[in-house]
C-alpha cells in the first residue's frame, strides 16, 4: 500500500515561514484530491488546505492568504508553503488523499510568540 512521509516542520517565531513536504511511496497524488490537515493537542484533525485533481484550491479561513498548497505529480510530492505564521498555527501537520489507509507520521510546526 502507498505510504506518505511529511517533513519540513520546525520551530519558528511568529511571522516566520516554513515549507512542508509530503512524499508518497507511489503515484497517488496525481488524479486525486490532496489535503493538508493539522492537529493540535486535544483537538481534532482539521483540513486547512486542499487541491483537487483539476487543480482547484481551497483554504480554511484561518490560513487563507498565508498558506499555499501545490504539488509535483512527477515527484509524488505535495507542498504547503506557510507564511506569516502565528502561534495558533502550532500543530502536527499531515497530508491525506484517497487511497491512503493510514496517516503518515506528521511533522511538528511550533510557532513562538
Amino acid at each position: 500500500q502507498v505510504r506518505v512521509v511529511e517533513s519540513g516542520g520546525g520551530l519558528v517565531q511568529a511571522g516566520g515561514s516554513l515549507r512542508l513536504s509530503c512524499v508518497a511511496s507511489g503515484s497517488i497524488f496525481s488524479g486525486n484530491d490532496v489535503g493538508w490537515y493539522r492537529q493540535a493537542p486535544g483537538q481534532s484533525r482539521d483540513l486547512v488546505a486542499s487541491i483537487t485533481s483539476t487543480d482547484h484550491i481551497s483554504y480554511s479561513n484561518s490560513v487563507k492568504g498565508r498558506f499555499a498548497i501545490s504539488r509535483d505529480n512527477a515527484k509524488n510530492t505535495v507542498y504547503l508553503q506557510m507564511n506569516d505564521l502565528k502561534p495558533e498555527d502550532t500543530a502536527v501537520y499531515y497530508c491525506g488523499a484517497p487511497g491512503l489507509t493510514e496517516w503518515g507520521p506528521g511533522t511538528q510546526v511550533t510557532v513562538s510568540s
